[in-house]
């Protein structure tokens, strides 16, 4: 298994952040970030939303740090170490507008996206933004299917349900063609487009019991876990290794880990427990591939 992290600061959801992330800025994020990229851990990730409404943000959290903006500058920071979106709301742009932006940042980065895209299901965000709710599953296959043909090209070409286009240079858009895509979601119908569209399904919100059975017939060539709860190798490290097993056996290859943490310090000092713990049960950090 490859190991990252779901990064701090960035996103704080109820009652599952600590009090430190409150008052942190860009300064400690570039400390755990940097810190992980010198031990080696394989990606770090940053989620998307744009305007939260107040009433639902009581209950998915209302703070969100763009990702493109934050991996923009982490990426003149670090030198392995992946940026996973994770993830990015494919109805909320079009195929080429991700193209360009996340190709300059694959290009700046010297290839190291990866694209965790889902299709979105807080409907009060997509009618803020005009985005189509109804159709946001066959429009994001057919997104997933136009950027598959366009990262990495110039001049791409598609012909698909919902988007068409060619004639169009589109500069800079990417060393990788495509980079790896995840595909977030908790619904058989995200893992069908996993196999079918993505390199990865990166599920939440289900248990482990439910992500072994909707596996038990055919995974994707990735999958991505993370624990719940937290863990604290520092203080509970037989915790941490019993939470990576099971992990392990419910078909994980990467983890997203959460750490128990009290500030920017403990966070630095458990990324390192983690990384000796991994070590010593054989998984793989990944930063290299």
């Amino acid at each position: 298994m490859k190991l990252g992290i779901v990064t701090p600061v960035v996103t704080r959801l109820p009652r599952a952040h600590a009090r430190w992330e409150a008052d942190a800025g860009i300064a400690e994020i570039e400390r755990v970030v940097v810190e992980a990229d010198r031990l080696g851990y394989h990606h770090v990730t940053c989620s998307e939303h744009v305007a939260v409404p107040v009433d639902v943000a009581e209950r998915r959290g209302g703070t969100y740090w763009d990702p493109l903006a934050v991996f923009g500058y982490l990426a003149a920071r670090t030198t392995t170490i992946r940026f996973a979106t994770f993830v990015l709301v494919l109805g909320y742009h079009h195929p080429l507008e991700i193209v360009k932006r996340y190709g300059t940042l694959d290009t700046v980065s010297g290839g190291r996206l990866v694209l965790g895209v889902g299709v979105g299901s807080l409907e009060e965000e997509f009618d803020l933004l005009g985005a189509d709710f109804a159709e946001r599953g066959a429009r994001g296959d057919d997104a997933i299917r136009a950027l598959r043909a366009s990262f990495g090209s110039e001049e791409p070409e598609y012909r698909g349900t919902h988007y068409s286009f060619d004639d169009v240079l589109v500069r800079p858009a990417g060393l990788q063609a495509p980079p790896p895509i995840w595909i977030g979601g908790r619904t058989a119908r995200s893992l069908r487009r996993a196999l079918d569209l993505g390199d990865a399904w990166a599920p939440f919100g289900l248990s482990l019991d439910q992500i072994r059975t909707m596996l038990s017939e055919r995974s994707p060539g990735d999958v991505v876990l993370q624990p719940e709860p937290p863990v604290d190798p520092l203080d509970d490290p037989a915790a941490a290794r019993r939470a990576v097993a099971s992990l392990r056996d419910a078909g994980a290859t990467i983890l997203n880990v959460r750490f128990v943490h009290h500030s920017c310090d403990h966070y630095c000092e458990q990324l390192a427990a983690m990384r000796d713990l991994v070590d010593d049960e054989g998984v793989s950090t990944g930063s290299t591939s």
